[in-house]
């Protein structure tokens, strides 16, 4: 299945990120190599949040990843969500309906 992690960023978010960047692109990378972590960014203009798609057997992949992320800890995500995303169309579609 699909997850999306929705996150909302602080109103310093821009002006903070740098002191926590390497440690965020690190826990991405890991999750990239296990095949969790699919696609992900922030939201632009105005950069208020971001959204991560992760496959797994369940919900807790995306929600391991964010209490694991050095942006939530921080407090430069001031909430998060994960939601299940049925799949249906494109390469990666996890239930397609259209091949």
């Amino acid at each position: 299945m699909h997850y999306i992690l929705f996150y909302e960023y602080s109103a310093d978010y821009l002006e903070r990120r740098d002191e926590y960047r390497d440690q965020h692109i690190a826990l991405a990378k890991a999750s990239i190599d296990r095949g969790e972590f699919f696609l992900g960014g922030a939201f632009a203009e105005p950069a208020d949040g971001a959204a991560i798609v992760f496959k797994g057997a369940s919900a807790k992949v995306a929600e391991s990843f964010a209490n694991a992320d050095p942006y939530v800890i921080s407090g430069l995500v001031t909430s998060w969500y994960v939601r299940e995303w049925t799949t249906v169309a494109g390469k990666d579609a996890e239930s397609p309906l259209v091949s």
